[in-house]
């Protein structure tokens, strides 16, 4: 996924140059927190952060010699710092410094992630209180079932993400820790206070107790956050992929000037951002479970992790990123056509009215088993003739005797179906402004 679809920030984030850095900066805050409690000399610490440079290239070089990443980012970023380096990675083993840095290139892509996602919730808001009393038909099983509005419509996929936003935070703060405890995790060569003290300095919590690595169950549940993510706005884009439909035609996915639709039909108008963003909510699911196969490890710790979140980390926030991105996109400059609306609520001849005239005859004493079947039947009676409902409801003598002319009108009042539309709204806070 880090290609020309990610972000420049987060394509910058997860390069190898960024790790580099990452690694650096963790090693410089140890180095500066041992200063202080005496563990090295002062002096020594003000020359390795004068002097220490990271060097990608003589990194690289020797690497391919010992075929270790973090000894040869060690030694090559030892060289720029004279005597001092040998100071640098003082009683510290490669997963402390790869894991705590881990964190911090994770909390950044996090940021990028939520800044997407504020994006889209603007979006959700603005739109579900513009069209808060858009009356369209809702469907149940793909079939007609009774009138809802697309405000309303909206505001329920706008409270799913805001779900979802709350479970990421969590699973974001959980993977935001700071690992420094040696080896296997005794603290036998690091002073434990100065685990606490660079944590607190890079605004990360300790992991305690830890084994050689950060454990992964955090990050199986940061990933797995992710991929449900993806899939509310999956939920969202095949929503619009059905109501942009021909046959439908409710809304549709904005079309851009020059845009073509078909290399051979001319005419086509296609959801191609929707069906995007479904199959990148697959991806997530494929990332959160390799995320799940991380977290049973050999003992202390093997390295079968590294090698899957090498990929899954990197391409997993990039793609969470990029499909918010053009789930907003979609949500801003969504085409709505609120006359089609009107057009399909009146496709099934008013037989959406059915549940208020069963209960209209219950209410009058009619046992309840009884009102379905006459109504069902009835129901069926005028699908099958293209009858108004209403027409062979009021025709009928067994409701006659039940109901008067002015009771069965009252039951095909649309406005009966959204009654409580406002109220809901009020209830979510979406009356206005947030």
């Amino acid at each position: 996924m880090i290609d020309r679809y990610t972000s420049r920030e987060m394509k910058t984030l997860w390069s190898e140059r960024q790790k580099l850095e990452s690694w650096l900066e963790v090693e410089l805050a140890v180095a500066e927190t041992q200063s202080v409690l005496g563990i090295i000399p002062k002096s020594m610490y003000g020359q390795m952060k004068r002097q220490g440079r990271v060097n990608s290239r003589r990194a690289e070089a020797i690497e391919k010699v010992t075929n270790h990443d973090v000894i040869a980012f060690v030694s090559s970023t030892a060289e720029s710092m004279g005597r001092a380096g040998r100071y640098l990675h003082y009683g510290l083993t490669s997963s402390d410094v790869v894991d705590t840095a881990q964190s911090l290139r994770l909390r950044q892509a996090s940021d990028l992630i939520t800044l997407q996602l504020r994006r889209l919730d603007r979006a959700l808001a603005k739109q579900a209180r513009k069209y808060r009393d858009t009356a369209m038909i809702g469907r149940s099983h793909g079939v007609h079932a009774e009138p809802l509005t697309w405000g309303l419509k909206l505001a329920v996929f706008l409270m799913e993400l805001r779900r979802q936003a709350e479970r990421f935070e969590n699973a974001r703060r959980g993977v935001e820790v700071c690992k420094l405890s040696g080896a296997v995790g005794t603290y036998a060569n690091q002073d434990p206070r100065v685990e606490a003290r660079v944590a607190k300095k890079l605004q990360l919590l300790p992991e305690l107790p830890a084994t050689q690595i950060v454990a992964r169950d955090r990050h199986a549940a940061y990933v797995s956050a992710l991929a449900q993510l993806g899939g509310t706005l999956e939920n969202i884009a095949l929503e619009i992929r059905h109501l942009h439909r021909t046959e439908v035609q409710e809304v549709e996915e904005f079309f851009a000037k020059g845009q073509k639709g078909s290399s051979a039909m001319p005419h086509k108008r296609n959801p191609i951002l929707c069906e995007r963003i479904t199959g990148l909510a697959r991806l997530l699911r494929g990332y959160a479970g390799a995320a799940l196969e991380n977290m049973a490890l050999w003992h202390e710790r093997d390295i079968s992790h590294s090698s899957v979140e090498r990929m899954i980390l990197p391409d997993a926030t990039a793609t969470l990123e990029y499909q918010l991105s053009l789930t907003a996109k979609v949500m801003e400059n969504l085409q709505v056509y609120p006359g089609q609306m009107k057009k399909n609520l009146g496709l099934t001849y008013g037989l959406f009215h059915s549940q208020q005239v069963m209960l209209a005859l219950v209410e009058k004493g009619m046992d309840r088993d009884q009102a379905y079947r006459l109504v069902q039947r009835l129901a069926q009676r005028a699908g099958q003739d293209g009858r108004a409902f209403r027409e062979v409801v009021g025709q009928d003598r067994e409701i006659q005797s039940r109901l008067s002319p002015q009771h069965i009108e009252k039951c095909f009042d649309l406005h009966y179906h959204l009654k409580q539309i406002k109220n809901i709204f009020r209830r979510l806070g979406l009356s206005a402004g947030r």
